[in-house]
């Protein structure tokens, strides 16, 4: 499977959220922050989820809705969005589909021990659907400063 490419159509997908059932088709018209994140509730990735809940106003207000995606099941996803109050939508991809869709699957090592997991990363899916930008690698700090920062320059 080839991975995304930017300038091209963002790779379509439909996945069970806390919203229900959401498709990439159905945020026409809209920029997407579509980011991936490893587990739910752990430090990084909800440092990372509170980054963008807390700028989540100024992503609106420049036409983008943003959207996580984790392997994690529904009821974590639930657990997670409430406690943490996130004003946007986590999918699960319990079988890493949509994960290998846009080649975030990696191998890490942990503790000596190797598995296969995401890599925290970013997609910025302009309103017709092209991909536009990506952020693999992705660091924490500053991040959503910087997405918000390319959202605004589409």
């Amino acid at each position: 499977m080839s991975k995304p490419q930017v300038g091209a159509k963002a790779p379509a997908f439909t996945l069970e959220g806390t919203g229900g059932r959401w498709s990439l088709a159905d945020a026409a018209g809209a920029a997407v922050v579509l980011y991936f994140y490893p587990r739910d509730a752990t430090p990084g990735c909800t440092q990372e989820g509170a980054s963008f809940a807390a700028a989540n106003a100024r992503f609106q207000k420049a036409g983008a809705l943003i959207v996580g995606v984790s392997a994690d099941g529904l009821e974590s996803h639930e657990k997670f969005r409430r406690k943490m109050g996130f004003p946007f939508d986590l999918l699960s991809d319990p079988e890493r589909e949509v994960c290998r869709l846009y080649d975030v699957m990696r191998e890490k090592n942990m503790y000596g021990k190797k598995h296969v997991g995401i890599e925290r990363s970013t997609f910025l899916i302009d309103p017709r659907g092209v991909l536009r930008r990506e952020w693999r690698k992705v660091k924490v700090n500053g991040h959503a400063d910087e997405v918000l920062a390319a959202v605004k320059a589409l």
